[in-house]
C-alpha cells in the first residue's frame, strides 16, 4: 500500500514523512479519524514505510538507526540521509526496495496486526492471528470499511467483536520476540475502542517497549479509548475528507458518473465509505419512504405508523442508516433553502443551484412542517438513531420511539405531503 492509495489527506501524508525525516516520531502513535476518512490506509502505509526503511540489506547503508527513529529531542542538525522528502517521493522509493514485495501483501514478518474478532472455533480464545488471511483480503478490498463491514466479512453475523485479554497476551508475546528481517517490530491495532479494561495489560509494553518497537493505533472515537492508553500516544489527527476529493475518487476509482459522484460526495459528510454506500443504494426510493413515514406521523395515524415501522425494520441496518442519512440531508437542504432561498446569487450559481428539483421541492415542504429550531432537534434525533442502529438496537423499537418523538417535535406544524 502506498501513500497515493489514500484519498486526499495531502497535509497529513507530508507530516508523516517529516516525522521520520526530522526525528519527531514517538514509539506509540494514535491515528484518530472518523469513519471513511482514511485513517486505516494511512496507518498501514506508514507502518510499511517504517518497515521498509528499517529493512535495508546489510551491505547497504541503513536509512534508519536506533537513534534516528525515536529521538527524545528533535535533532535539527541531524542530516536526513537518503529518506524521501515528500509522500510522492516515498511512494517511488518504497517500490524500489527489496522489502516492498512483502509489505504490499501484508506478509512482512515484523509488521503485526490486531483488530476486533470473534471466536473462530468453539472452545478457543478469539485471536487476530486466526483471521490473518481474511484480514489481508479485507484491507486490500475494503480499506475504507468499518467494523461492521469487517465482522460481516468474517461471518460474525450479530456477534460483537472484541480485542480481548487473550489478544493482549498474544501481542505481548509477539512483540517480545526478536525481529526477523527488519530492525523494527511494528504493531498496527485497528479500533482500540474495542479494548476493555484488559487493555491495561498493554500499558507497561507501550510505556517501556522492547527496543525498536513501534505501536500504531487506529481509532474513530477518542472518548472510547482507555485514558491510560490514550495518554501514552502521540496523536495524529486525520480530518474528514474534502467533498472534492471524494468526488474525484468516485470518478477515478469507482468509475462513477460525474453527476452521481458529485451528489454522493455532497451528502457523504467527508466519509468515502458512506459515499460508496449511497451509490450502492442509489436506486432506493428514499423520498417515497420518507413521505410515507411523515404522512403516517402527521395524518394517517398509528395503524399506518406500525405498518411503516414493519417495512423499515425489514430493510436491514445499512439501509436503515442510509434512510436516516437521506432524511438528515434533506433537512440540511431545507435549512439552506430557508436561509438562502431568496438570495439571487445562491439561486443562480451557488450551493442551491445544483440541488435537484425534486429535492428542493421536498425541502420546501419540510420547511412548512417544521421551523429552524425544530429541524435542528430532528437532525439530532436522527443522528442518535443512526448511532444506536450501528450498535445493534432493535429496529422496531427504535423506529417506533423515533416516530413518537417526531410527532411531538412537529405536532404544531402540520401539512400533508402530497406527491
Amino acid at each position: 500500500m502506498l501513500f497515493k492509495d489514500t484519498i486526499g489527506q495531502k497535509e497529513v501524508k507530508q507530516k508523516l514523512v517529516e516525522l521520520v525525516l526530522h526525528n519527531r516520531l514517538s514509539h506509540a502513535l494514535l491515528f484518530l479519524g472518523k469513519e471513511g476518512s482514511g485513517a486505516l490506509p494511512l496507518a498501514l502505509t506508514f507502518a510499511q514505510y517504517i518497515g521498509i526503511a528499517a529493512n535495508r540489506p546489510p551491505a547497504e547503508e541503513k536509512v534508519l538507526s536506533s537513534s534516528s527513529l525515536f529521538a527524545e529531542e528533535p535533532a535539527a542538525q541531524d542530516k536526513p540521509g537518503k529518506l524521501p522528502q515528500s509522500a510522492e517521493e516515498a511512494d517511488g522509493w518504497m517500490q524500489q526496495q527489496p522489502a516492498y514485495s512483502k509489505v504490499k501483501d501484508f506478509v512482512h514478518p515484523d509488521i503485526h496486526f490486531s483488530y476486533p474478532v470473534v471466536t473462530k472455533k468453539p472452545g478457543t480464545p478469539p485471536l487476530s492471528a486466526d483471521y490473518i488471511t481474511e484480514w489481508r483480503e479485507f484491507i486490500k478490498s475494503y480499506p475504507y470499511g468499518n467494523v461492521y463491514d469487517w465482522l460481516q466479512f468474517i461471518g460474525a453475523e450479530n456477534k460483537q467483536g472484541n480485542i480481548t485479554a487473550y489478544e493482549c497476551n498474544d501481542i505481548i508475546r509477539r512483540l517480545n520476540l526478536k525481529s526477523f528481517e527488519s530492525e523494527y517490530k511494528i504493531l498496527v491495532m485497528w479500533m482500540p475502542e474495542y479494548l476493555g479494561n484488559e487493555g491495561n495489560k498493554l500499558l507497561k509494553l507501550i510505556e517501556e517497549p522492547p527496543a525498536n518497537t513501534l505501536f500504531i493505533l487506529v481509532a474513530e472515537s477518542e472518548s472510547l479509548i482507555l485514558p491510560t492508553i490514550l495518554s501514552r500516544c502521540q496523536l495524529i489527527k486525520i480530518p474528514s475528507l474534502e467533498t472534492k476529493d471524494i468526488e474525484e475518487a468516485l470518478v477515478s476509482r469507482n468509475k462513477t458518473e460525474l453527476r452521481l459522484a458529485r451528489q454522493a460526495a455532497s451528502v457523504s459528510e467527508g466519509n468515502y465509505r458512506e459515499a460508496l454506500q449511497i451509490l450502492r443504494h442509489a436506486e432506493e426510493d428514499w423520498q417515497s419512504l420518507l413521505r410515507e413515514w411523515l404522512n403516517a406521523i402527521l395524518k394517517t395515524g398509528p395503524i399506518a405508523q406500525t405498518k411503516w415501522v414493519e417495512e423499515i425494520a425489514r430493510l436491514g441496518r445499512e439501509k436503515q442508516k442510509q434512510f436516516l442519512r437521506y432524511f438528515n440531508h434533506l433537512l440540511e437542504q431545507a435549512i439552506r433553502v430557508r436561509i438562502m432561498g431568496n438570495d439571487p446569487v445562491n439561486n443562480g450559481s451557488g450551493a442551491l443551484s445544483n440541488m435537484p428539483e425534486k429535492e428542493r421541492d421536498f425541502a420546501e415542504r419540510l420547511n412548512k412542517i417544521a421551523d429552524l429550531s425544530q429541524q435542528q432537534v430532528i437532525i439530532e434525533e436522527l443522528d442518535k438513531a443512526a448511532y444506536y442502529i450501528e450498535r445493534n438496537a432493535n429496529a422496531k423499537i427504535l423506529f417506533h420511539a423515533l416516530t413518537i418523538k417526531l410527532y411531538h417535535i412537529i405536532q404544531d406544524k402540520f401539512v400533508f405531503l402530497t406527491t
